[in-house]
């Protein structure tokens, strides 16, 4: 969201903004003074929507594009209107009844997300995404490792019964079954039932307390263990579900090619749009970002709407469609918002069965 102070706009200039904005979303095109003098509700004459026009402009609202006579909205334009004079549409019935269905019909965490994500996708015709389910306050069950080939290892982390985490670590040099075996015991004895951040956390510290006087076999599982619980870019990206990236090619605001390639390594890479995303873990509700607000390059020429869902009160993740600043956010908003809601019910109503 921005931190600009929002300009001090009078009533006929917020009417002549909300009907020049609207008419944009919908046609594309730069809108005129003429144009917008024809328009239902409006009741100036032309040279006052063009006067009126003029002082948007010097405002940073409204802006020319090339040779045209008509004027189109700015960044700040549409944080304006979708703060203050937007009319938001709720989603039509067909459309919340398929995706009831596709959430009643998930059989684990994963198959909601992608449900919720596809579903998102195709909506709002735009790129969805969805964070998987926040594991680090959940309790580790066991742990165990499987030697793979020379210096790699298996670890799967049993959150619960629907979280199994599988990770391939690399470690210094190769180990037998026995001493796996002997690891996944002293890790289950010491921190079994604690929750994964708590169990990160602690085995820091344990370690930093005991390496001076680290036995060798503490050495060798420091090796292997240490690795099981460091947080990186990969495992960051493989917590987060996109769908529809190349619905963005339909969209004339984004029919660049240089665009829509920085767009597409972004979703392949993940790790930025995550990083947004975990932003708005903590927000009240559905956030907006507008072009730059959201502090990546990739993102100056679209918006990102969002919204956190939950279970019983607590946050799970994170879920959003990211397209043009020329979304129709009447109708992109409520179904994010609707979707988190739905999705949050999913996972509450999946607890208690």
């Amino acid at each position: 969201m921005s931190d600009n102070p929002k300009p001090d706009i009078k009533d006929r200039e917020q009417q002549v903004l909300k009907l020049l904005v609207d008419h944009y979303i919908a046609q594309g095109t730069p809108v005129g003074s003429r144009t917008l003098s024809k328009l239902p509700g409006i009741d100036i004459s032309a040279a006052s929507v063009r006067n009126v026009m003029g002082d948007l402009e010097e405002m940073g609202l409204l802006k020319s594009p090339h040779t045209s006579a008509g004027r189109v909205p700015t960044s700040k334009a549409y944080r304006v209107f979708v703060d203050s004079l937007l009319e938001v549409q709720e989603p039509d019935s067909s459309s919340l009844s398929s995706l009831k269905t596709a959430l009643a019909s998930g059989t684990s965490h994963q198959s909601l997300v992608t449900a919720a994500t596809h579903h998102l996708s195709g909506f709002t015709r735009m790129a969805g995404m969805v964070t998987v389910p926040r594991r680090d306050g959940n309790d580790i069950k066991r742990i165990e490792f499987v030697p793979l080939s020379e210096r790699r290892v298996l670890a799967i982390l049993i959150i619960s019964n629907e979280d199994v985490q599988n990770r391939i670590i690399d470690v210094e040099r190769q180990y037998t079954k026995e001493e796996l075996d002997g690891f996944s015991r002293f890790l289950n004895d010491t921190y079994l039932g604690r929750p994964l951040n708590e169990v990160r956390d602690r085995m820091r510290s344990d370690l930093n307390q005991t390496r001076q006087d680290m036995s060798e076999l503490m050495e060798l599982m420091v090796d292997v263990a240490g690795k099981v619980f460091e947080e990186s870019d990969e495992s960051q990206s493989e917590d987060m579900v996109v769908s529809g990236e190349t619905n963005l090619m339909t969209h004339a605001d984004l029919g660049d090619v240089q665009k829509l390639h920085g767009l597409f390594e972004a979703f392949q890479q993940k790790r930025d749009i995550y990083a947004l995303l975990e932003r708005c873990v903590s927000a009240d509700g559905v956030q907006i970002f507008i072009g730059r607000e959201s502090g990546y390059d990739a993102l100056d020429d679209c918006s990102l709407v969002t919204a956190p869902y939950e279970m019983d009160g607590k946050v799970l993740g994170v879920l959003g469609v990211v397209g043009p600043k020329r979304m129709e956010y009447a109708r992109v908003i409520p179904i994010v918002d609707v979707t988190s809601r739905l999705l949050s019910a999913a996972f509450s109503g999946r607890k208690q069965q």
